[in-house]
Order: structure tokens, then C-alpha cells, then sequence
């Protein structure tokens, strides 16, 4: 009975845990060089594109300070792992009429280490 118990708590634990991508966040960080032309990880610094701060669980449109296209701020998603690597690998795809018409990550390997260091640095 106590390793099954054992066995639970630790699904437990796993389950209870923030999920983080599988990639490789020194990569992805190497790879955000591209983004932070447009995009920064500090609230409230707004550039091109709208900061990344908080971005995980946030709503898409919803940056104070950033004027997002009717489509984003319409677009009703909220930002997870898999909804930004929909959005990343093609953005125009997943929200006709963005204004990130540029950035888009075809190779998987790469939008996971993105993500990555997103869920790490983007806090």
C-alpha cells in the first residue's frame, strides 16, 4: 500500500507543478535575440511589438499601452504553450490581420526552446 501512496503523491507533485516546455532555454534565449528587435520581457516596454512580460495566462490584446489590430484583440486567446506555438509557427495563420507579419518559427525544435526560455524569462 505505501509505495501506491508513494506512487500518488508523486503524480501529485508532477501534476501540481508548472508545466514548462521541453526545450532548451539557453537556446531559446540565443533565439530570442531575433524577437527582442520588436518585443521586450520588461513590463511596461512597449516596443514594435508589445512587451512579453507576464505573457503566460495572459489574454492576446491586452497589454496596457500597446495598440493592438481589431484581429488580436479579438482573437479571444489566451497565451499557453501551445497556443503560442500555434501562433509563433504562423502568426498570420492563426490570427488573419496581426501586425506580426514577420518572426514566424517553422522548426519545432526551435519553437520549443523559445517557448522555453519565454516561460522562464518572461515572468
Amino acid at each position: 500500500m505505501i509505495p501506491r501512496a508513494a506512487a500518488i503523491v508523486a503524480t501529485m507533485l508532477t501534476l501540481a507543478s508548472p508545466c514548462l516546455a521541453a526545450g532548451d532555454a539557453a537556446h531559446g534565449k540565443e533565439l530570442f535575440q531575433r524577437c527582442s528587435t520588436c518585443h521586450s520581457l520588461t513590463a511596461g516596454q512597449n516596443g514594435v511589438g508589445p512587451t512579453l512580460h507576464g505573457i503566460f495566462g495572459s489574454k492576446a490584446g491586452d497589454v496596457p499601452g500597446y495598440n493592438f489590430s481589431k484581429a488580436m484583440a479579438s482573437s479571444g486567446i489566451v497565451w499557453s504553450e501551445a497556443t503560442l506555438k500555434k501562433y509563433l509557427s504562423d502568426p498570420d495563420a492563426s490570427v488573419p490581420g496581426t501586425k506580426m507579419r514577420t518572426g514566424a518559427v517553422d522548426d519545432p525544435q526551435a519553437l520549443d526552446d523559445l517557448i522555453a526560455y519565454l516561460q522562464q524569462a518572461a515572468r
